[in-house]
């Protein structure tokens, strides 16, 4: 478009030295000698007002040229404070998110339906790119500090918590329902094989129990015998008989344990005091820790596992999540107005730093950087006035060469 407007203003100085020879010959040539005449003047006068723009026409410092090299600083804070001024102000903030449905546009992107190649593909990304995200944070935090951190959040829950109500319910609704007899089973068979495992130590108390004459008859290894037949028949009756007596007293303890547990204030201090005293262990701060090590290794390794189940998990979270988003109007409209009061936060807390960003930005470019883009950005248009300029021009010319001759 340069070269163009240049041709058409030596076109025109072609015209005019032509038609220049040929005035004596018919007064027509008037008519295009006063045009190309005309046509240069307007030409020249816009190519110098494009040029004083951006340089100093042919070189020359010619006072009021050069005008955004030489004001560029002055041009940044005008640009950085017209955007301040008119687009990042909480009500044109708020006005233009107002008219979006962000939570929906974010909901028919997750639940792209699967012949979607590229929304999959796109999913897919996001995937990655939050697996390995995760991953990192993962491996960049202090994992000692971070156990300790989630070990003290979760101390924190667990003392606001009274656990001996909940407890106590859980326990008078398993016995209620019958589902405490497995445990009680469980429990028998226990005492079974840990009176089988300690058969010598029962026989030992028994015989230091015993006094000379039993011992020097040998009638303390017939007691403990005795003694120990008679705990396993016991057992054993009591496991296979669902109604053996022994089986409601264990039953009316638990009852008893239950109510207290809900109702008995001694009670309930003790088992608070027993729970401060194990989330205050070290055994078992030392035991949180090896198992949250694990836990985040695991993390680490599965979201850097391709082949892991966590990118289809996260998938089907997203799309999950993009249904939701999608069909729920309420949570649209919930999601919709936080990310407006977040706009319209941002730009109020944070408006300055943007366009003191553009500014900055706009000042550390030098002279011929800025001219270039400007220039480039404007493009033809600049171009086009040189053009119009010289046909104006020229129209102007013919107007007056006329006016001269009727006048």
């Amino acid at each position: 478009m340069r070269w163009t407007a240049t041709g058409l203003l030596v076109l025109m100085a072609a015209l005019f030295i032509g038609s220049k020879q040929l005035l004596e010959v018919h007064p027509g040539w008037g008519y295009l000698n006063a045009f190309a005449e005309a046509a240069m003047v307007g030409g020249l006068a816009d190519w110098f007002a494009v040029t004083a723009l951006f340089r100093h026409p042919l070189g020359l410092p010619i006072p009021h040229t050069a005008i955004i090299p030489e004001n560029k600083d002055r041009i940044a804070d005008t640009m950085a404070l017209f955007l301040r001024e008119n687009f990042l102000t909480p009500a044109v903030v708020a006005r233009r998110m107002s008219g979006m449905n962000v939570a929906g546009a974010i909901g028919d992107f997750l639940s792209a339906p699967r012949n979607d190649n590229e929304a999959l593909d796109n999913r897919s990304r996001i995937t990655s790119g939050a697996a390995e995200l995760l991953a990192e944070v993962l491996e960049s935090l202090d994992p000692d500090r971070l156990g300790n951190q989630v070990r003290t959040g979760l101390s924190n829950q667990v003392a606001k918590i009274d656990v001996s109500p909940l407890i106590g319910r859980m326990l008078e609704s398993a016995i209620a329902d019958g589902r405490h007899m497995p445990l009680m089973d469980g429990f028998i068979r226990w005492a079974g094989l840990t009176l089988e495992d300690n058969e010598e130590t029962v026989r030992e108390i028994i015989h230091a129990r015993a006094n000379a004459v039993l011992r020097w008859t040998g009638l303390d290894e017939r007691i403990s015998g005795s003694v120990l037949d008679g705990l396993y028949k016991l057992l054993a009756e009591v496991l296979v008989d669902p109604e053996h007596p022994l089986r409601g007293k264990i039953e009316e303890g638990l009852e008893k344990l239950a109510h207290d547990l809900q109702h008995d204030p001694k009670t309930r201090e003790r088992v608070e005091s027993m729970k401060r005293d194990l989330m205050e262990n070290p055994a078992v701060a030392e035991w949180w820790m090896g198992v949250w090590e694990r836990i985040r290794r695991s993390l680490i390794r599965r979201a850097r596992d391709p082949d892991s189940a966590l990118g289809e998990e996260m998938r089907k979270g997203l799309a999950e999540l993009g249904s939701a988003l999608k069909d729920d109007v309420r949570l649209q409209h919930q999601i919709n107005r936080f990310a407006r009061r977040t706009a319209v936060g941002i730009s109020t807390r944070y408006g300055g730093q943007i366009v003191q960003l553009v500014s900055e930005t706009v000042k550390r470019w030098d002279a011929v950087t800025i001219t270039g883009r400007i220039e480039s950005a404007v493009g033809r248009d600049l171009q086009f006035i040189r053009i119009n300029g010289t046909l104006v021009g020229g129209l102007v010319g013919v107007t007056i060469h006329a006016l001269d001759h009727v006048i």
